[in-house]
């Protein structure tokens, strides 16, 4: 800083500041260290989730490796540090749990058919030997030829339904899907089954509103409502009841199967939906334990919730139906 004094003087004012240079150097050298320790840290950080990550990768590898070789009974070691690895192998358990159940139903499902064809197959065997060795007789020979007609019709009845619980289940059928009087559809049924629960004294009766409305494909509901019924005069109390009740709630429909027979536990109600499954009283009743696969294949074509509940006596089953689509055509 300068100054001129009164006799023309100049002040020259100085401040020296080689320190400040030197507290500049400091700063460097430290922000330097700084960069070389974030280097270091980032290294080791880097090395560490590396390190980590291969290590949680190996461990899904060897669980992977055991699963091939033993069987689906291994299960991903979880840490319990609830970090993403944890998440992504709880994941794959529950993946490998579900995997492991559908293989069970497969499993359940070709014993069921094993069971359930060889009676047949076994007695249509046992009838052509017998047409073979005996003596040709007209009435003799078409008597077990009808026999073995009607054994190979059931077998084929089977694959029958199989195929189109599977053709239900791709939904397929949708493009036939318009607004249906769901009380019609029970009504026919009823009529239809009237004469066969007359043969066990069973009361069969329709029961609710005249008009409840729903979108599904018509002949699909009358065959679900169908083997709900043949369900429920098979194995309700012979001399007992049936009813079959179809009315509106807030926001859809109800359309619901009572007896008053035994029953079913509550602990075999998710499994009498599987295929091929049957009850063990129920295994030498006719049947193939595919119409309740087939109503819960119909009942999720349609949105449709099951519920199965203890009738006291008895079993009430109950299908729950969404309100019907604006705009949908009727029929």
């Amino acid at each position: 800083m300068t100054e001129t004094l009164a006799r023309g003087d100049r002040l020259l004012v100085g401040r020296d500041i080689s320190d400040l240079d030197g507290f500049t150097a400091q700063i460097r050298a430290a922000g330097l260290a700084v960069i070389v320790l974030i280097f270091v840290l980032a290294a080791v950080a880097s090395i560490g989730v590396t390190r980590r990550t291969v290590g949680r990768i190996e461990s899904i590898n060897a669980t992977s490796r055991a699963i091939m070789r033993s069987g689906l009974d291994q299960r991903i070691p979880l840490r319990g540090s609830h970090d993403e690895w944890d998440r992504v192998a709880e994941n794959l358990n529950l993946m490998l749990d579900r995997i492991e159940t559908l293989m069970g139903e497969v499993k359940q499902a070709s014993d069921n058919v094993a069971h359930d064809l060889r009676t047949p197959l076994t007695r249509m065997r046992g009838r052509l030997e017998k047409a073979y060795h005996a003596p040709r007789g007209s009435e003799t020979d078409a008597a077990l030829i009808g026999d073995t007609i009607a054994d190979l019709d059931a077998v084929l009845g089977m694959f029958a339904s199989i195929t189109r619980i599977s053709e239900i289940e791709s939904r397929a059928r949708k493009g036939a899907f318009r607004t249906v009087n769901l009380v019609e559809v029970a009504g026919e049924v009823v009529e239809l089954y009237d004469a066969a629960a007359e043969q066990d004294a069973t009361r069969l009766r329709l029961a609710g509103e005249a008009d409840v409305p729903v979108t599904g494909d018509r002949d699909l509901l009358f065959d679900a409502i169908a083997n709900l019924v043949d369900n429920a005069i098979k194995h309700g109390r012979a001399g007992g009841r049936v009813t079959v009740t179809c009315h509106n709630v807030e926001g859809g429909a109800v359309m619901s199967v009572a007896d008053d027979g035994p029953g079913i536990p509550a602990e075999q109600h998710d499994r009498v939906f599987k295929r091929f499954y049957r009850l063990e009283q129920s295994r030498y009743t006719p049947g193939n334990g595919l119409g309740l696969s087939l109503v819960a294949a119909v009942a999720h074509l349609h949105g449709a919730r099951i519920e199965l509940a203890d009738n006291a006596p008895g079993l009430l089953f109950r299908l729950s139906f969404p309100a019907p689509a604006v705009g949908a055509q009727g029929g």
